[in-house]
């Protein structure tokens, strides 16, 4: 089977509220600067904005789901989404209540992005949880995530979770059926996953041809288990330095992804990232088009404060490079 794809390009932005630069101020912003972000990309005419999502990590990261509902306030047309909310890291139920309350502060403009995660073990450790345990926490959260949020009284039995009895719980999820659930990750069981459970995919670290061959094995195993798929979401989270040159672009954006990852990053840069001048970044936003992403998620990389001007450079001069996909 194909999936059912939508037409038209849609262009947003991942904000992560963290300083990857040494500041001799204190790293969080202030709460007027993170609404001046929300409303930037609200004004420079991005579809989405999106958030990541960690309990600890290598560089400071706020809470997902608190900055999107801030996010909620700010803006009152961007769509909004988590890319991605590691699921196994939580018990699904007041996860369930905390996505259906951000569904309704944002008036039904939320994309409910979820992977397992397990870069960081220590993370799992301080949750409790075992990172051996993560896919088949996913598999039994994703379907009681959409009982719960049809307001109906809601009973589970099943391995990963204690079991309970008529959970009503009230309001529904502003969404018919709550947000839309995509999946994240790239292994074969994360791709199983998505074709099996849910209503789109999102990706980082591939190629255009990789996005493609992924799509295809989503597509057979949505096929293998017998679903009929209305529209299927599929995203693209892409490392993005705007500059008057390829090397110079590589250089920071290379700087920056090896801080925030602790690892060399460098190679992994020049593979998966979109860098250089504005028409060269177009092309690759084409090739993913192409390859069947119609969400492409921006992360500008580089020092925290130039943040701003790459989302206004973008907007100016590579959104009318790509005008004709996102008029769809």
């Amino acid at each position: 089977m194909d999936l059912p794809l939508e037409e038209r390009l849609s262009i947003g932005v991942q904000t992560i509220h963290r300083r990857t630069e040494p500041a001799t101020d204190p790293w969080l912003p202030r709460i007027d600067e993170l609404g001046a972000l929300v409303g930037l990309i609200d004004d420079c005419g991005y579809e989405s904005l999106w958030v990541g999502d960690h309990i600890a990590f290598a560089v400071a990261i706020l809470d997902p789901l608190l900055q999107l509902a801030q996010a909620a306030m700010v803006s009152r047309r961007l769509i909004l989404g988590t890319n991605v909310f590691l699921l196994p890291l939580r018990h699904p139920v007041p996860v369930a209540k905390q996505v259906a309350t951000l569904d309704h502060l944002c008036e039904g403009r939320l994309i409910f992005g979820v992977g397992g995660g397990g870069e960081f073990p220590k993370e799992f450790a301080a949750c409790g949880v075992k990172p051996s345990e993560r896919s088949a926490r996913l598999n039994e959260a994703i379907p009681l995530l959409r009982r719960l949020w049809s307001g109906e009284p809601v009973s589970y039995a099943g391995r990963c979770f204690a079991s309970f009895d008529d959970v009503a719980m009230q309001p529904p999820a502003r969404q018919p059926g709550g947000p839309p659930i995509w999946c994240g990750g790239r292994a074969d069981a994360a791709l199983a996953r998505a074709g099996r459970l849910a209503d789109g995919w999102v990706s980082y670290v591939v190629t255009p041809e990789g996005y493609r061959a992924a799509l295809d094995r989503i597509a057979a195993a949505a096929e293998k288990a017998g679903r009929r798929i209305a529209r299927f979401g599929t995203g693209h989270l892409l490392f993005v330095r705007l500059d008057d040159s390829y090397d110079k672009a590589l250089d920071t954006a290379a700087e920056s992804l090896s801080r925030r990852y602790a690892m060399d990053f460098r190679r992994a840069a020049e593979r998966y990232a979109a860098l250089g001048p504005a028409e060269r970044v177009a092309r690759q936003i084409r090739a993913f088009h192409d390859a069947g992403a119609r969400h492409i998620v921006l992360d500008f990389v580089g020092p925290y404060e130039e943040r701003p001007a790459q989302i206004e450079a973008f907007a100016r001069d590579v959104m009318p490079l790509v005008a004709d996909l996102r008029a769809r």
